[in-house]
C-alpha cells in the first residue's frame, strides 16, 4: 500500500482528458502515484449508461483505488466528477483521504440535482437531452468547443473533442447527498475564471456554501487540465505534499 492521487473526470469526458496533467505531474512530483479513473460507461469501464448512477461511479472509483493499493490519497474531481466525492468520503473516511481538490466543480446543495444548479445554455442543453431518461449524447463538436475549449490551441482542442462520449442522464437528475461529508479545512478549489460550463459565480457560491478558504483562480476555461496542465499540476503536487 502507498500514497497517491486519484483523478476523476467530468460529464461527457473520459480519463484521457487528464493526460496532459498526468504528464505534468510526472515532472512536478515524480514519486507521486497517479490514477486517472474512467467512470462507468466510459473508456476502459464499459457499462450501460441507462443504469449508471452516482453510487456506481463511486464504486468504480473505490475499486480503482483498492486495485492500485493506494492507502492515503488526494482526491481530485473535475466538473460533474465532484458528484462522486461525498460518497468516496463516506466510504473511505478522513483516515485515508489526505485532501480533496475540486476543479471547476459542480456540486449541488444537499438534496438538489445537477439540473437544479446549472445555468444558461449549458442547463438548456442538458435538460433537453436528458428529459426522456436516455443517455445524453456527447456534445456536438461546435457546442463542445464553446463549452470546454475556449483559450485552447488546436492540438488541445483535438484532445478534448476526440475523447468526448455519451453521458448518463441519471446523473443529471438525481438529488445529491453531501451535507457534512467534506472537511473544508482539507478541501481546495481550483476556479477557472473563463468557465462557460459551470459559471464562476456558481462555483463561488458553492465555495461559500461549503466554507472552503483554499481557492485558486486561473485565467482559463472549463477544461483547464488540458489547456493549463502545468499550472494545475503545480497546485495538485503542492496539495499532495505531506504536512510538515
Amino acid at each position: 500500500m502507498g500514497d497517491g492521487m486519484v483523478l476523476i473526470h467530468g460529464a461527457a469526458h473520459t480519463a484521457a482528458c487528464w493526460q496532459p496533467t498526468v504528464d505534468a505531474l510526472a515532472r512536478a512530483a515524480a514519486d507521486l502515484r497517479v490514477v486517472a479513473v474512467d467512470l462507468p460507461g466510459r473508456g476502459d469501464a464499459p457499462a450501460d449508461l441507462r443504469e449508471v448512477t452516482v453510487e456506481r461511479c463511486v464504486d468504480q472509483v473505490i475499486g480503482r483505488i483498492e486495485a492500485a493499493r493506494l492507502d492515503r490519497i488526494v482526491v481530485v474531481a473535475h466538473s460533474m466528477g465532484a458528484l462522486t466525492v461525498p460518497g468516496i468520503h463516506a466510504r473511505l473516511g478522513s483516515d485515508r483521504i489526505a485532501a480533496t481538490v475540486l476543479v471547476a466543480a459542480l456540486l449541488p446543495p444537499d438534496g438538489a440535482s445537477v439540473l437544479d444548479t446549472l445555468r444558461g445554455p449549458t442547463r438548456w442543453v442538458v435538460a433537453r437531452q436528458s428529459r426522456h431518461g436516455m443517455p445524453r449524447r456527447a456534445p456536438h463538436p461546435a457546442l463542445a468547443r464553446w463549452m470546454f475549449c475556449n483559450g485552447m490551441t488546436a492540438p488541445q482542442r483535438e484532445l478534448v473533442l476526440t475523447q468526448l462520449c455519451d453521458e448518463s442522464s441519471r446523473l443529471d437528475r438525481a438529488p445529491v447527498r453531501s451535507a457534512g461529508l467534506l472537511d473544508p479545512a482539507r478541501t481546495a478549489w481550483v476556479l477557472p475564471r473563463r468557465d462557460r460550463t459551470v459559471r464562476p459565480r456558481t462555483q463561488r457560491a458553492t465555495v461559500e456554501r461549503l466554507g472552503i478558504d483554499d481557492v485558486t483562480e486561473i485565467d482559463a476555461g472549463h477544461d483547464l487540465m488540458v489547456s493549463h496542465p502545468r499550472e494545475l499540476a503545480a497546485i495538485l503536487a503542492h496539495r499532495a505534499e505531506p504536512p510538515r
